[in-house]
């Protein structure tokens, strides 16, 4: 199969200079894995902490494997959408079970949490295998070539959009073409204001020849914000924070340790507002006033903490935000 000008122009563009990214000075799977789950709905810049604090403490699969799960989630608090570590666990267990990481894209399809998207990355970038990613970034990238108006929040759009990827892909150098491939649209081919005079394959560009890149792509199913208000109160006694545990059959966050609102103490006397939080998990916009408080716990779920001790637990993303608004974390 003869690569397509697509990948030709891509890898030549490339290998002439990219971001330097941790997780590309490697093949190994694992590590490439732990990147690829990581920065899934989150940007790369803001990974790489991430990223080096966990591999620092769970250095290998089996490391990983032998984990508790309180203590993953510890290393994952702030990153957010946290069911991601948990199948990131499950995963490094059956792995183990089965002897090693598998080579194969069926395999790696088949553990807990990797997608197709995550399948192929790996694939790709670990074993040389030829199976194109498709992500936002690619979907974009692919709107615009083609100049292609479909709804790529439909399931139909998104299959035939991968199998023009495939097309394109050079599948003597998977691995680069894809890196390539999601570079392009993380760096270039923006959402707003593309940089279409630096585009490596603007001359291919159907979208820039026809004035439409602006409009592309399409996304037709996009649901309404919804916005709520809420308080967090900040209750301390003799140096220590009170927080409360999410209940085990809380979907998602599970164990995880969040300040108490008003509700969860009714008897607080709250007190002067600290400040502010924003968080937003898909199309929720949620507003928190910060506001310290005295209270006594009531109910085992409900424990101490000493602020020193607070990046060892599994702390909610917006605890965590509000405790740096306190001035309890960093």
């Amino acid at each position: 199969m003869i690569p397509s000008r697509v990948a030709e122009f891509l890898l030549d563009w490339y290998g002439r200079g990219h971001r330097e990214l941790p997780w590309r000075a490697t093949t190994d799977p694992y590590r490439i894995w732990v990147s690829e789950i990581m920065l899934q709905q989150t940007r790369a810049q803001a990974v790489i902490p991430y990223y080096e604090r966990f591999l620092k403490r769970f250095p290998t699969v089996e490391a990983l494997a032998a984990a508790a799960e309180p203590d993953v989630l510890a290393v994952w608090s702030g990153l957010g959408y946290y069911s991601r570590a948990r199948n990131l666990r499950r995963a490094a267990q059956e792995i183990v079970a089965a002897g090693g990481f598998p080579h194969d894209y069926e395999a790696l399809r088949a553990l807990p949490g990797i997608g197709d998207y995550t399948a192929a990355a790996i694939a790709s970038i670990a074993f040389e295998l030829p199976h194109a990613v498709l992500d936002g970034n690619v979907l974009r990238v692919v709107a615009r070539v083609e100049n292609d108006p479909a709804d790529i929040s439909a399931g139909r759009t998104r299959e035939r959009f991968r199998e023009i990827a495939q097309d394109w892909l050079d599948p003597q150098h998977p691995g680069p073409f894809n890196q390539a491939l999601m570079e392009l649209g993380a760096t270039v081919c923006l959402p707003k204001n593309p940089l279409c005079l630096v585009c490596p394959v603007s001359e291919l560009c159907r979208a820039r020849e026809a004035g439409t890149v602006d409009q592309l792509p399409v996304k037709l199913r996009k649901k309404d914000p919804v916005r709520i208000e809420g308080v967090l109160l900040v209750v301390r006694n003799q140096g220590l924070v009170l927080l409360r545990q999410r209940a085990a059959n809380v979907k998602r966050m599970a164990g995880f340790w969040d300040l108490p609102s008003p509700e969860d103490l009714p008897r607080a006397r709250v007190g002067k507002r600290l400040g502010a939080i924003r968080h937003t998990i898909t199309h929720h916009h949620y507003t928190l006033a910060v506001h310290s408080a005295t209270a006594s716990a009531n109910g085992p779920e409900f424990a101490w903490f000493a602020p020193a001790g607070l990046d060892e637990i599994p702390l909610s993303t917006t605890a965590r935000k509000a405790l740096k608004v306190a001035g309890l974390l960093s």
